[in-house]
């Protein structure tokens, strides 16, 4: 390592110093020429033998040259093998956190939600189909009627889905011929038994089949009207587009979506046990485009195996594997198989993983450690855990993760799941580890407590048939953040400043930048973690976005 890289004034090489002063118009050619020297390469940092294990909070990036603005950079990144987001945000499968709720708006701001398995799986498999269902480009599988159905048909339709633009047609099912449409205007005020045939608007725009989205999106926009229906020659029903879905884009540009589809991404997690074979089925069969498999201590006979199987079952299904902290416990599963990788071990919030077993990584390291080996075989990973702020996120990704998973960052939001309360004086919501003995005794369906086939937390620890159960978390509450629909945006626009600062135009370019010492990091001592927070005041108020 050259002198001026430990911080002293000269680089190895460099002329001995002028007696007076060298012209400033050399500034820049002097540094080009004798090298780039402040602050250590990413290799230097994660030097284990001499900085040892690192959390976010142990360095920093130093800054770039700023010559674009902010809203320049990209936040794509591809969180699997085949599934390419707009933001780097997932959301984790915990209980207070991801239901369909969550999984639906932090895919429309360009995300991926991850749906808790801690629930029956009819009832996963549900929140998932809501997810799917939200947003369309062309429908393929409309939900029809029979001219024989009455308004309360079209009622429970919209109790049921929320929605009530229903295709009629001659045998109620696609592919059957286009009789009319009933709206959610033709049935107010109407008495359930009336008969469709009466209601429903027989003068229909529709479209013909075989023309573009962007044409049916035209026709819609120009017609002024709730849904497009696509007919065949024979004037048979093949698909419908929703005028919804048409301001959706227009209100939701990042959203993350299945190129052919359009649909919403959509994941959810499951266990690796026997029975988490059938859950599987139910909700690829809801539309799933990713599975994570939720195991504490991922190199285990147990996932590798599931690995394998979800593979030879479901090949256009993405896997992600984990949770991992080292290339041995990654290799295992790459061989196996596995389309994205999860790190951490204790490093959450509400997890005591490290204190109580004394099993773990510190969350920098391992990110890094497995986010290199698994590059090497174009394995995406995800840091899930320790996030706390938006700099966090930032160090995740320049230390080699594609996105990160988040807990209890999301934790609060009014689409999590659970109902608000107060606690000395603040709103707040429940949340809670799934190593707390409270989610290992969350049964679904009210079966007892323990039960390995209704349980999700005791099957991620591996504790289903213990007869005294070790927590591995905690309980606790988190302050009410307001909407996602705003902390979300937040997080994306703070993340692209973040990035600017460094001179990066997006999270590949950081990631090669990181690589090949482009992008140069500092040590951070206590002190120094002191200093870059806020400090020597009485008092303050920390608003973080507006």
């Amino acid at each position: 390592m050259s002198p001026i890289a430990n911080g002293t004034a000269t680089p190895a090489g460099a002329p001995p110093r002028a007696a007076e002063a060298l012209p400033a118009s050399e500034a820049i050619a002097y540094l080009e020429q004798y090298g780039r020297g402040d602050g250590l390469s990413l290799a230097e940092l994660m030097d284990s033998r001499k900085n040892g294990g690192l959390t976010y909070n142990d360095f920093l990036m130093l800054p770039g040259k700023i010559d674009f603005p902010a809203s320049e950079v990209s936040l794509q990144t591809r969180v699997t093998r085949n599934i390419l987001l707009n933001a780097p945000f997932l959301s984790s499968p915990m209980d207070t956190v991801t239901e369909d709720r969550m999984a639906i708006a932090i895919a429309l701001h360009g995300g991926l939600g991850i749906i808790h398995h801690n629930c029956s799986p009819e009832e996963q498999a549900a929140m998932v189909r809501k997810v799917k269902k939200f947003e369309n480009g062309f429908i393929p599988e409309p939900l029809c009627l029979g001219p024989d159905g009455v308004v309360g048909d079209v009622l429970r339709v919209k109790e049921k889905f929320g929605f009530c633009g229903v295709p009629i047609t001659a045998n109620g099912k696609i592919g059957g011929k286009l009789l009319g449409i009933v709206t959610g205007r033709d049935v107010q005020f109407r008495a359930e038994s009336t008969p469709l045939t009466e209601v429903m608007t027989k003068d229909i725009v529709t479209g013909d089949a075989g023309l573009s989205l962007e044409q049916a999106n035209t026709i819609l926009r120009d017609s002024k009207k709730g849904k497009l229906p696509i007919i065949d020659k024979e004037g048979n029903l093949v698909s419908l587009v929703a005028r919804s879905d048409l301001l959706k884009n227009q209100n939701y540009p990042l959203a993350s979506k299945v190129p052919s589809s359009k649909q919403l991404y959509c994941g959810a997690a499951i266990g690796t046990r026997p029975g988490d074979r059938d859950r599987l089925k139910l909700l690829v069969e809801a539309g799933l485009d990713v599975v994570v498999l939720d195991s504490s201590q991922g190199n285990s006979i147990f996932q590798i195996e599931f690995v394998k199987w979800i593979k030879q079952t479901f090949p256009k299904l993405d896997v992600i594997g984990g949770n991992v902290v080292t290339r041995e416990q990654a290799a295992q599963l790459i061989a196996a198989g596995v389309d994205g990788l999860r790190i951490g071990m204790g490093s959450g919030s509400i997890c005591i993983t490290q204190e109580v077993m004394a099993v773990g990584r510190p969350q920098g390291t391992a990110v890094n450690a497995v986010s290199e080996f698994a590059s090497r075989f174009g394995v995406p990973t995800i840091a899930d855990g320790g996030i706390s702020n938006i700099g966090h996120i930032a160090k995740a990704l320049s230390l080699g993760a594609n996105a990160v998973m988040m807990g209890g960052m999301l934790a609060g939001t009014t689409e999590s799941p659970g109902e608000y309360f107060y606690h000395e004086g603040k709103r707040v919501k429940l949340y809670r580890g799934m190593g707390s003995i409270e989610a290992m005794e969350h049964t679904a369906g009210g079966a007892k407590a323990g039960t390995a086939a209704n349980n999700a937390a005791t099957a991620r620890y591996f504790s289903e048939t213990d007869t005294v159960k070790v927590a591995q978390g905690v309980s606790g509450d988190v302050q009410d953040k307001g909407s996602v629909n705003k902390f979300v945006p937040y997080l994306y626009t703070g993340l692209q400043h973040s990035l600017q600062d460094s001179g990066i135009r997006s999270v590949v370019a950081l990631q090669e930048g990181a690589r090949d010492g482009t992008v140069r990091f500092e040590l951070r001592t206590a002190s120094a973690q002191i200093e870059g927070g806020v400090h020597g005041l009485n008092s303050y108020t920390k608003r973080l976005f507006a």
